[in-house]
């Protein structure tokens, strides 16, 4: 689904505000928006049961890299290099 963009005019005092309050809640300005629109919707017995849900906050999760190949036998711990053997 495309999401609808809109052109909204705050006051700056109220814009720096709300962009601290999103960084303390790590989110975008722009997120913190619609978290406060939907709740406020819900709260009010507005919002749709159609409404799609929101992202999760933070910054995505990395995908796992993959692991190297282990010759037979060896192990994670076992492949890394041993100082200690002299």
């Amino acid at each position: 689904m495309e999401r609808k963009k809109i052109l909204l005019r705050l006051d700056p005092v109220v814009h720096d505000a709300l962009a601290k309050w999103a960084a303390d809640d790590l989110r975008s300005t722009n997120s913190q928006i619609e978290f406060l629109l939907r709740k406020a919707l819900s709260e009010a017995g507005r919002l749709p049961d159609s409404v799609g849900r929101m992202r999760p906050r933070g910054r995505p999760r990395k995908a796992p890299e993959p692991e190297e190949a282990l010759g037979e036998g060896e192990t994670a711990d076992a492949t890394a290099d041993d100082d200690t053997a002299g």
